[in-house]
């Protein structure tokens, strides 16, 4: 037989009162799998090797209070990101203010009310599962990106490298923390087209032919169909990103030959970081460019290929992009 897993999620309660305990288990039973301290040092010992999903903890405790457990448990990276809801008798302002101070999400005051915990419990629940989803879309998304470049030949810090810089080239040219952000996560998507390009054009040691050339440019369109069409606003932004990165500003790009401000920004910035990096990276078919030459390309190349605007942000950024990319070279390049 197969043996039943409770998929129910995990909650760690932490009461030095036997009653308390009781109260909350007895509430909490039926929907959730419950695990039980009686003092913060056994409640850290406990979210270290359990990882709940959240805790309720009492503050006032003998030896470690549930403030200090609570400060403990977000200086430690394994458990930081556990929410944490205090249950106590303690009910005014600067209590509160308090509890949120060292890192608790919510606040629920002794005697409890069932409603009262079920709801809460159940709200935060549900916000660690929306950040989870939203994490592992990101990561979903990043390793796609990975494997595009591990076809092509290109390793993955490739994609982290421009990422990065597209963040940095974002940020200069104004944009808010926000929508860099949002740039920073879609870049590595851009080339995830390549998967549907033959490795033998792929990976062509030498000069493409016409025709060949001519297949290798639809990458573009494959990736904004790998992607599709999502109601999620990164992968909206990511297609736009593998369908537009190879646009130039003067309409000599392709898929569509968009001109200027007709390739969506985002495009536009990612094409920059991308180009700065595959120039400054080496390949099976050419040595690394210098940072000054690959500079003075782009800048030699500002109104025709890029967006003048934002190779000026590019400029701006470049001190911190160089800063990245000794952080984050490749083993062979020197």
């Amino acid at each position: 037989m197969i043996p039943h897993r409770d998929s129910r999620p995990t909650l760690l309660v932490v009461d030095d009162e036997p009653l308390n305990l009781q109260v909350l288990r007895q509430i909490l039973q039926q929907d959730y799998k419950l695990i039980f301290a009686r003092d913060g040092e056994k409640a850290l010992a406990l979210a270290q090797s359990e990882r709940p999903q959240l805790i309720l903890l009492d503050i006032m405790m003998p030896g470690l209070t549930g403030l200090e457990t609570c400060q403990r448990l977000k200086q430690n990276p394994d458990t930081q990101n556990i929410p944490v809801i205090f249950v106590t008798a303690l009910a005014d302002d600067r209590d509160e203010t308090e509890g949120f101070a060292v890192g608790c999400v919510d606040y629920i005051t002794k005697p409890v009310s069932a409603p009262i915990v079920l709801a809460r419990v159940k709200s935060q629940l549900s916000l660690v599962s929306a950040e989870t989803l939203r994490e592992t879309r990101l990561q979903i998304i990043q390793r796609l990106g990975r494997a595009a470049e591990y076809k092509d030949n290109e390793t993955g810090l490739h994609v982290i490298r421009m990422s990065h810089y597209a963040r940095e080239i974002a940020l200069a040219a104004g944009m808010g923390a926000a929508d860099a952000e949002e740039i920073f996560n879609a870049a590595p998507m851009h080339d995830v087209g390549k998967m549907g390009i033959p490795d033998a054009i792929l990976q062509k040691p030498g000069k493409l032919t016409p025709d060949e050339w001519e297949i290798m440019k639809q990458h573009a369109a494959i990736g904004a169909e790998i992607i599709g069409d999502d109601n999620s606003s990164l992968l909206q932004m990511a297609a736009r990103i593998a369908l537009c990165h190879h646009e130039k500003w003067d309409g000599s790009g392709y898929p569509k030959g968009l001109v200027g401000d007709a390739i969506p920004i985002e495009a536009r910035i990612v094409s920059l970081a991308d180009v700065f990096d595959a120039l400054t990276s080496k390949r099976p078919y050419k040595e690394p460019w210098t940072i000054e030459d690959t500079t003075n390309y782009i800048l030699a190349e500002s109104d025709k290929q890029f967006d003048p605007e934002l190779v000026a942000a590019f400029n701006i950024a470049l001190p911190k992009i160089i800063e990245i990319r000794a952080q984050l070279l490749d083993p062979d390049i020197p």
